[in-house]
C-alpha cells in the first residue's frame, strides 16, 4: 500500500549518511521519509547505478540526468521522478507508481532568490516555490492567489553532517488541509529536488 499523506500534517525527509564522503566520493542519494514522531514510512533512492552512475555524479554533479524512486515499508514503489541532464533551468517529471504523470517542477531565472514553478501535467501553475533572500533555508508553496498552502525548511543536520557529509533533514508542513494527495506528494517530490539542487555538493 502506497503510502498515505494526506493522514499527515508533516513529514521529515532525512537523507541517510554518505560516509565515502569524508573521502570526496558522491554516492547514490538515499532519504528516509518520517512522520511527524520519526516513525519511518518510506523511503527516496537515486537508481542511477554502475559505473556510468558513479562517473555522472562525480564530474557532473546537480546537472546529471537521474530517478529517484519511493518506495513504502514493503517496498512498492509509489512515487517517482525524472531530472534530464540540463547546465540551467532545471526540471524534475514526477510520476505516480504507474508511470502516470503528475506534474512538474521547473526552475525560474532568480539572482538573490531561489526560484521555482509547480506545475500540473498541461503545464498549468499550480504552486509557486521561492526562497527568501534572509530565509534561504526555507521554501513556501503559494497558491496562484498567494495562499501558503505548505512550506519546506532545511533543517540544522548538526556540525560534523554539515561539514563532511551531504545528510540533510527537511521538514515538510502541509499547512492547508484541503490538499490533496496528488498535491502533497508533488511538495514531498519537490522537497527532494531542492536538496540536490542547493544542498548537494556540486561537480567540481
Amino acid at each position: 500500500m502506497a503510502v498515505a499523506l494526506n493522514q499527515h500534517n508533516q513529514l521529515i525527509v532525512r537523507q541517510r549518511r554518505e560516509l565515502a564522503e569524508l573521502f570526496g566520493f558522491e554516492t547514490r542519494n538515499k532519504y528516509e521519509i518520517c512522520d511527524e514522531k520519526n516513525n519511518v514510512l518510506g523511503f527516496c533512492a537515486e537508481q542511477n547505478k554502475g559505473l556510468l552512475g558513479f562517473l555522472f555524479r562525480q564530474f557532473l554533479g546537480h546537472w546529471r540526468s537521474f530517478e529517484l524512486h519511493f518506495f513504502d515499508h514493503n517496498r512498492n514503489e509509489f512515487l517517482k521522478t525524472y531530472h534530464p541532464f540540463r547546465f540551467i533551468f532545471q526540471e524534475f517529471t514526477v510520476m505516480d507508481g504507474q508511470n502516470n504523470p503528475l506534474g512538474r517542477v521547473h526552475q525560474r531565472f532568480g539572482i538573490l532568490t531561489k526560484k521555482y514553478d509547480v506545475q500540473d501535467i498541461n503545464g498549468q501553475l499550480m504552486f509557486t516555490m521561492r526562497s527568501g533572500l534572509l530565509s534561504f533555508w526555507t521554501f513556501p508553496f503559494k497558491s496562484v492567489a498567494g495562499f501558503e498552502r505548505a512550506v519546506v525548511q532545511k533543517k540544522w543536520s548538526g556540525f560534523f553532517k554539515e561539514l563532511f557529509l551531504d545528510a540533510d533533514n527537511f521538514l515538510i508542513t502541509y499547512k492547508d488541509p484541503t490538499l490533496t494527495e496528488k498535491e502533497r506528494q508533488l511538495i514531498l517530490a519537490a522537497s527532494v529536488f531542492t536538496d540536490l539542487q542547493y544542498f548537494e555538493r556540486k561537480a567540481k
